[in-house]
């Protein structure tokens, strides 16, 4: 019997991926560049076991038995496997997988680049597979691809039919940029109408506005956003953030039948943003939205305590009890004083209470990491999970 439980992280694209020029590839019609988010706050946790007594592959997620046949899943285990280090029975051996994440699936917020991010660098661990493994995780979920790495992250479209070229790169480690700071602003957990999947092949067979978009936008934007990053400039990263996430949905707006995956409190985060940064008299936060109604904000460490109290007083919660460990997750804040001043300045509207179920604070992290102790499996000693739906 051998085991390796691994988590992955989520990362959040500023310049986005939408679009592929080959779905069985998954290869990418442009390049996009994201932050990896810490593990302590959002992550996959995956355990994988190969033994001699197995005798088919199964995997669970989140506690409930899942096909195996996923094409997606099966061609990271195809990929992995093709590369394993190991004896000829060994390497034959059924293997077991179980994956958990500690943030809401299908809801926009990259479950699927965590979950096959942790798969493939759990399978690597198992298989003794080195180098880079990130066409592995692409192959799985396009994404994916960057959650191997850690920090900030390129993914290269390449241009060989073979996909070979369309990897990614770290562009910038964690420690690159440490005032950085992320909040995660959950509006809605529930699983999304049309997946991403879906939505990019129905923008790449109908939307005019996608072409353009990969073909002049993004690649002029991917360098301007390297060398703001590369330059730790924040003013000129939070334009190129919020005006990829605004294209990027006005692509999905022009998909026929369109991709609606912003909702009104969406709209409305956009809105105070804006009226905030306006008020402030220069950029201090910036909005990007994934498919999905769930918004990110990109801010540096000085402002969060502000941009905290100003979540608070637009969109309050529906009690004060709300606010604290239930409500407000991840690195620790403490909400300032905002001036009555400043609240005058800001051309917002008030929310009715509720309209954001969380935040999660956070900040850039590092990539799959292996897990050590026998205490972090998610499966028993045979291979069944030790939390399982009933």
């Amino acid at each position: 019997m051998n085991v390796v439980t691994c988590i992955a992280p989520v990362n959040i694209a500023v310049i986005k991926y939408w679009g592929k020029r080959d779905e069985d590839l998954i290869l990418p019609i442009n390049d996009s560049l994201s932050a990896t988010l810490h593990t302590d706050h959002l992550c996959a946790k995956t355990t994988v076991m190969t033994s001699a007594d197995f005798k088919e592959d199964r995997i669970w997620l989140n506690g409930s038995e899942e096909s195996i046949d996923n094409k997606r899943l099966q061609n990271c285990l195809k990929e992995i496997r093709k590369r394993a280090k190991l004896g000829s029975d060994v390497g034959s051996w059924k293997v077991h997988i179980c994956s958990e994440n500690n943030f809401p699936t299908a809801a926009g917020l990259a479950s699927s680049a965590a979950g096959y991010a942790c798969l493939v660098a759990a399978l690597a661990g198992l298989y003794n597979v080195e180098g880079d493994i990130s066409a592995a995780a692409r192959s799985g979920s396009g994404s994916a691809c960057r959650s191997v790495f850690g920090g900030f992250v390129r993914w290269y479209s390449g241009s060989k039919p073979d996909g070979s070229d369309s990897i990614a790169k770290q562009i910038a480690a964690p420690e690159h940029w440490p005032e950085m700071r992320i909040l995660v602003l959950v509006v809605n957990d529930a699983s999304k109408k049309v997946s991403s999947a879906i939505g990019m092949k129905r923008s790449v067979a109908t939307s005019e506005l996608l072409k353009y978009r990969a073909e002049h936008s993004v690649p002029r934007r991917v360098e301007e956003m390297t060398k703001a990053i590369l330059d730790r400039d924040f003013t000129k990263f939070a334009e190129l953030t919020m005006k990829d996430s605004n294209q990027f949905h006005a692509t999905c707006l022009d998909t026929f039948p369109p991709c609606v995956y912003m909702n009104d409190t969406s709209h409305a985060i956009v809105e105070l943003i804006h009226a905030y940064n306006a008020a402030a008299g220069e950029t201090k936060a910036a909005y990007t939205f994934d498919a999905g109604p769930n918004a990110t904000l990109y801010l540096l460490e000085k402002d969060v305590p502000e941009v905290i109290s100003i979540l608070n007083h637009y969109f309050p919660t529906i009690s004060l009890g709300d606010i604290g460990v239930e409500y407000l997750k991840g690195i620790p804040v403490q909400p300032a004083a905002v001036s009555e001043d400043l609240l005058r300045r800001i051309n917002a509207e008030r929310q009715s209470p509720g309209k954001l179920k969380y935040i999660i604070h956070t900040c850039v992290g590092d990539g799959p990491k292996i897990l050590h102790e026998a205490a972090d499996h998610l499966l028993d000693r045979s291979g069944l999970p030790l939390r399982r739906k009933a």
